[in-house]
């Protein structure tokens, strides 16, 4: 179900302002007037990752580049996935080469990879993101990604001009339920995080329960504090997913 996910900078007028999108606008602010800035965005599944960031940057003055993948299938291996990933980006900045490439996403304040390029799938139904395709393969992907940062360590000097921002999440599914590497299992998520501040800034988006009951009461002023706490021991504080249940009610 999609009714509540932030796909795009128009979708974002029930937006609620918290201390994480406070975290994030400065972060993104600052872009404007500086290069080499390597951005993760993390946070748990139904956290609104998406959200914070469509809706920061419809309220700054950025020249945004948003990177696109609609994979064919799932069943593509990593490289034919690494394969595809970089013609669509030649084919889409017009670069013969992978030195154009760069040289073309130099010229915007961000390039952007969020869900057109994580989930386009649910914008078109015959197509998938990188998203989807990690979460079937799961620890599978680890070669994928591997490749993207042998990618950044070997073209440090040309990353040195380009701003990235990228909605990150490492998604794993066991018994129908999805797990982010990165936030949902403790000391495991402590540890990949460590790592990936090593080389990246890492901004995370979660919430108090003071907070989603705001965020709720945003789209359903009806709803009273017991019910959305209740929703909350079951969903935990994940927007997405309480509007989700609230819908199907």
């Amino acid at each position: 179900m999609a009714s509540y996910k932030v796909r795009s900078f128009q979708d974002c007028a029930y937006f609620t302002k918290t201390r994480s999108f406070l975290k994030l606008y400065p972060v993104l602010e600052g872009l404007k007037h500086s290069r080499g800035r390597f951005i993760h965005v993390i946070g748990a599944p139904g956290t609104g990752k998406s959200a914070n960031i469509y809706s920061t940057l419809a309220l700054l003055d950025l020249k945004v580049y948003e990177a696109f993948l609609f994979l064919d299938s799932v069943e593509l291996t990593p490289d034919e996935v690494w394969d595809q990933f970089w013609a669509t980006l030649h084919e889409d900045l017009g670069a013969e080469s992978r030195d154009d490439v760069y040289q073309e996403a130099a010229q915007y304040d961000v390039v952007l990879f969020a869900d057109i390029f994580l989930d386009p799938e649910y914008l078109l139904e015959d197509k998938v993101g990188l998203g989807l395709w990690t979460e079937e393969h799961g620890p599978k992907t680890v070669t994928f990604y591997t490749r993207v940062l042998w990618e950044y360590l070997r073209h440090r000097q040309d990353l040195k001009n380009i701003n990235i921002v990228t909605q990150t999440a490492w998604i794993l599914k066991y018994q129908g339920v999805k797990y982010d590497l990165l936030t949902d299992f403790y000391i495991l998520s402590w540890i990949l995080v460590f790592i990936l501040k090593i080389f990246f800034e890492v901004v995370r988006i979660s919430y108090s329960e003071e907070e989603i009951i705001r965020i709720i009461r945003n789209y359903h002023s009806h709803c009273s504090e017991e019910e959305i706490k209740n929703l909350i021991n079951k969903y935990g504080c994940r927007p997405r997913f309480i509007l989700e249940a609230l819908k199907k009610a």
